[in-house]
């Protein structure tokens, strides 16, 4: 594997650097991990670069949008 841009991997690939880098994918240790997950589902897809979703995913907390409820999440 030479880099994480979609056209440098294959969907294994994007699937292990998703896992590599937050965990339990599976989301089978507690409910919030499962929302993490699926928020990459689209650059695993090949559908949207990884540093669109995370430019997404930080840009609500700028801009103090609504967040996504916690779900099964004893944090709260």
């Amino acid at each position: 594997m030479s880099g994480i841009l979609i056209s440098e991997t294959t969907k294994e690939e994007r699937i292990q650097i998703v896992e590599n880098s937050i965990g339990n994918i599976s989301a089978t240790c507690d409910g919030c991990m499962a929302g993490l997950a699926e928020m990459y589902q689209d650059y695993i897809d090949g559908k949207v670069e990884i540093r669109e979703i995370n430019r997404r995913f930080n840009a609500r907390y700028e801009r103090g949008m609504d967040q996504p409820d916690r779900v099964g999440c004893n944090y709260l």
